[in-house]
């Protein structure tokens, strides 16, 4: 049951003010709740930053957004900064992490992880998990060299290749073509967009503004591309946050309206009735079953 108001930031920590932080540890199931790394992981919770979480060893059940991961190694999942996350079980395991804020990602990078996210866990191949497991070794090699001249530079790009050997692997493995079309293009920009704006801009002719094309394009570029409207695609970020809001804070349904962006409390109440199938209140009363 939620604490607070808003829903738990892990921080970066420690050592890491530059915004990168790389751990390696190995958990056992007895030590996880007295271990000071692993506090707050069973609640639910966002990270700071763009995480990735590379199982090396061993076994986790992990909820994120509502969604039910049963995952064994080798396997890496990648956390968007806003999705909420928790572990629910797990064996005695090893796990790698990584996380970067924007400043330290290669804008590609950002561009890709935005298009990939919500992405589902992604199992190994022993090939390339070897090359991830070498890689992500010589950036906690690096993060360990505070006294080297060129310690920041080495740490960002050998993180940013991490990430990149990463990304080539879901695009690889959920066969993601990296030339992609026009419409293909439209539809990751709006995406981008609605990610940072969805409690402001509400209007489809708003992003096709911003975007430089007519609303009719943007309408038509991403519908043939995902198979839903522009509007769907708004509505469907609005409520995806609010479920967040209701399961995992303890706003009221008011409070998360205007946050979301809407004055007219009783309209958000009509549209998140209509979309989930249930009121706001017996969504959140859910938490309790």
């Amino acid at each position: 049951m939620p604490s607070n108001k808003n829903i738990f930031l892990n921080p970066m920590t420690d050592m890491f003010s530059l915004g990168i932080s790389i751990d390696k540890i190995s958990i056992k199931k007895s030590d996880f709740l007295t271990d000071p790394q692993c506090g707050g992981a069973t609640e639910p919770h966002r990270d700071e930053g763009h995480t990735f979480y590379i199982l090396e060893k061993g076994s986790v059940t992990i909820e994120i957004d509502f969604q039910q991961y049963e995952i064994n190694a080798p396997t890496v999942v990648y956390m968007h900064p806003n999705q909420v996350h928790r572990i629910l079980d797990f064996t005695t395991m090893d796990i790698c992490s990584l996380a970067v804020k924007n400043e330290n990602l290669n804008p590609d990078y950002i561009s890709f992880l935005e298009e990939l996210a919500p992405a589902k866990p992604l199992e190994l191949t022993n090939t390339i998990s070897t090359e991830i497991f070498e890689t992500f070794s010589l950036c906690l090699k690096f993060s360990r060299q505070n006294d080297n001249k060129l310690y920041y530079p080495l740490l960002r790009d050998s993180s940013n290749t991490l990430i990149a050997l990463i990304i080539s692997t879901f695009l690889n493995q959920n066969k993601v073509s990296s030339k992609a079309s026009r419409t293909e293009l439209i539809t990751r920009s709006f995406k981008r967009l609605l990610e940072t704006n969805y409690s402001t801009i509400k209007r489809p002719a708003t992003y096709a503004k911003q975007l430089n094309i007519s609303t009719h394009y943007l309408n038509e570029s991403v519908k043939y591309t995902t198979g839903q409207t522009v509007s769907q695609h708004i509505q469907d970020r609005i409520i995806l946050e609010a479920k967040r809001l209701l399961y995992h804070s303890d706003k009221s349904v008011k409070e998360i309206a205007f946050e979301l962006g809407y004055d007219d409390y009783p309209y958000f109440s009509r549209l998140f009735n209509k979309s989930t199938g249930m009121s706001a209140l017996t969504f959140r009363n859910k938490r309790y079953d």
